[in-house]
């Protein structure tokens, strides 16, 4: 960051705009905290044509409908939405973390890490992303009863995948596109003896329909397969490096170690939603920035006091309170409808 950018003071900076780190947001602005998401934009949740398991939101909603009604009621209760790509983040003293990027500076008490994670995407030829090619088991499984599916793999977890989709159609097939299975000899057996075809020949071309969507896949040997669509099971990328540059014990899958309230092993810093352990979900993700949210509100809320500062600084005035900053509080009394 140059010496002429930007910089923010905020009591919570949440970096990475998905729903986990906007409901993070979300909950510490609405209870009274100066807040910020700095978000690059973009994301899995961004991704999606349709929003499922959700409850209350259609799934003719799609995931970049969703985020923006989101970032319209943070901005509505007085969170700001910084467009920024975050580079770097730091504790320069004991008193707050500093976040960097590329536009501005951030300085925060707390600091939400929301960063996600990267489906490691397969080589082309490939259907399009939503339309035949999917990498949410739980969210799109679904979509494909009774429907042919591929699950596209070489590894234990293509294997387990094409075993759970037993429960929802009669057609699946593993894609191993020409690598050497990985799995074990007890999941050998499994495919053995389930009505599961592990086809070795790799993709050459791909047929869709006239909407977009997956008709077929061609394989090199000629053959050509009809698939409704399936799941790319390559693993993941976590997005860690922030976390690691502030210290943060991450796990051995390469997810950022989190307590039930999305506290890391480093004070002031909090991690939610994919970069973290679990499902992979949109209401998962909601518990944990919710969760998240308030923790933050009970560690830096000003009432009731603390004894120890009472007995320095004496009863609480009534000049003192509400606890909620002016601009917030100014918000939050336009915000009201109450009687209309």
């Amino acid at each position: 960051m140059s010496e002429s950018s930007e910089s923010h003071e905020y009591e919570v900076v949440v970096v990475g705009g998905g729903p986990a780190g906007m409901t993070a947001a979300l909950y510490s602005t609405r209870l009274g905290h100066d807040t910020a998401v700095v978000t690059r934009g973009g994301g899995r949740a961004a991704m999606m044509q349709e929003v499922h398991n959700l409850l209350g939101v259609k799934e003719k909603t799609s995931g970049g409908e969703f985020l923006g009604i989101g970032q319209e009621q943070l901005e509505a209760y007085g969170c700001d939405i910084h467009r920024d790509m975050v580079t770097t983040c730091s504790r320069p003293d004991s008193d707050g973390i500093r976040v960097a990027g590329n536009s501005a500076e951030y300085e925060a008490n707390r600091v939400v890490l929301a960063t996600g994670f990267n489906d490691v995407r397969p080589d082309p030829p490939l259907p399009r992303t939503g339309r035949g090619l999917h990498y949410c088991l739980h969210c799109d499984a679904h979509m494909f009863v009774d429907e042919s599916v591929y699950v596209m793999g070489h590894a234990e977890s293509a294997a387990h995948v094409a075993g759970i989709m037993l429960n929802f159609t009669d057609e699946v097939d593993i894609l191993t596109r020409g690598h050497e299975p990985e799995w074990s000899s007890e999941t050998t057996e499994m495919l053995e003896t389930h009505p599961i075809d592990v086809v070795h020949e790799d993709i050459s071309g791909v047929q869709n329909s006239d909407d977009g969507w997956l008709n077929a896949l061609e394989f090199e040997d000629g053959s050509v397969r009809e698939y409704k669509g399936g799941f790319a099971m390559y693993g993941a990328e976590y997005n860690n490096g922030l976390a690691r540059e502030l210290g943060c014990d991450i796990n051995d899958d390469g997810t950022i170690e989190v307590d039930d309230h999305g506290r890391t092993s480093v004070d002031d810093v909090y991690a939610v939603g994919d970069c973290t352990p679990g499902h992979n979900q949109i209401p998962v993700a909601l518990g944990q920035g919710a969760k998240a949210g308030i923790d933050i509100h009970f560690e830096l809320r000003d009432f009731p006091r603390d004894p120890d500062l009472l007995d320095e600084q004496g009863p609480v005035r009534s000049e003192e309170v509400p606890g909620i900053p002016d601009e917030l509080l100014e918000q939050a009394v336009d915000f009201h409808t109450y009687g209309e």
